[in-house]
């Protein structure tokens, strides 16, 4: 199984998602989110194959998310200008991002453990 993970080199959880994945037997090829924004169209692939809300694909945690005052800002924007501000800056993207690169529906968001076991396989 091929995947893309949509993350930052440096970002501990982001390597510690792929190392998940490499003992899963995955192949995960790295889009460094901070070198390039995704485009609108992924973020609203990324949304309608996860089923969550937008608000979860923003890192609420990130320094540029509150040096904006989004957590304040995000309730008065349209989906659209939402979906604008996370592709102007993939810093504001919640990370990691994995997507089956074959079959676009298979995606998780973040890393918790026994979700990757769940969707990515088990440990071998």
């Amino acid at each position: 199984m091929a995947v893309t993970l949509y993350g930052y080199a440096k970002c501990s959880t982001c390597r510690d998602a792929m190392k998940s994945l490499q003992r899963k037997g995955v192949e995960a090829k790295l889009f460094d989110m901070f070198e390039t924004a995704p485009p609108q169209e992924r973020i609203r692939e990324w949304m309608a194959a996860s089923g969550l809300p937008l608000k979860k694909l923003f890192n609420t945690s990130g320094e540029v998310y509150k040096e904006m005052n989004l957590k304040d800002k995000l309730g008065d924007m349209s989906e659209d200008e939402q979906i604008a501000l996370l592709a102007s800056n993939g810093r504001l993207v919640k990370r990691p991002i994995v997507v089956d690169s074959r079959r676009k529906k298979k995606i998780t968001v973040g890393f918790k453990e026994e979700e990757y076991e769940r969707v990515w396989g088990p440990n071998t």
